[in-house]
């Protein structure tokens, strides 16, 4: 597959999760929002469709590339429908996991210390929003829209 909407395919399978994992990276180490335990199950499938689609680069054979698009897109709605969940939960739509999450540094010393100072990061309080859309629920826009589009380019591709 080399056409143009295979083409568009591939590189928003590639261009959205990375973009997406940069942004939650950024907002972590240089914005200070720690991820709750359901962040974090967001993030993994964005790096596996990272990694299908990087090899829908260079593994050779257009059936072979289309998969690996195809197994990306997979792994985009997977993030996006975490972060549906996710963002129900933030909500109050339904009821989430009942685990939180802490950022303890176990090199500081003292760890129980540590540990019992650290704040929890609960998965039902959004520590940021936008136009009343938590990170969440941006995350499960961003994904299942785009997880859409790749989809609909690989069919127009096969066409």
């Amino acid at each position: 597959m080399t056409g143009a909407s295979f083409v568009r395919a591939r590189g928003i399978a590639l261009a959205l999760p990375l973009a997406l994992i940069a942004g939650a990276l950024g907002s972590q180490y240089v914005g200070g929002l720690y991820p709750c335990e359901m962040c974090l199950w967001q993030r993994w499938p964005h790096y596996a469709a990272i990694a299908l689609a990087a090899l829908a680069f260079v593994v050779p054979g257009s059936n072979a590339r289309a998969a690996l698009v195809a197994l990306a897109a997979v792994g985009i709605a997977a993030s996006g429908a975490i972060g549906a969940f996710h963002a129900g939960v933030e909500y109050g739509w339904w009821e989430g996991m009942t685990a939180c999450t802490s950022r303890v540094d176990p090199a500081q010393g003292d760890f129980l210390e540590a540990l019992l100072n650290a704040p929890l990061i609960r998965c039902d309080r959004a520590p940021w929003t936008l136009a009343g859309i938590s990170l969440a629920g941006y995350n499960a826009i961003l994904s299942l829209g785009g997880a859409l589009v790749i989809a609909m380019l690989l069919g127009r591709s096969r066409a």
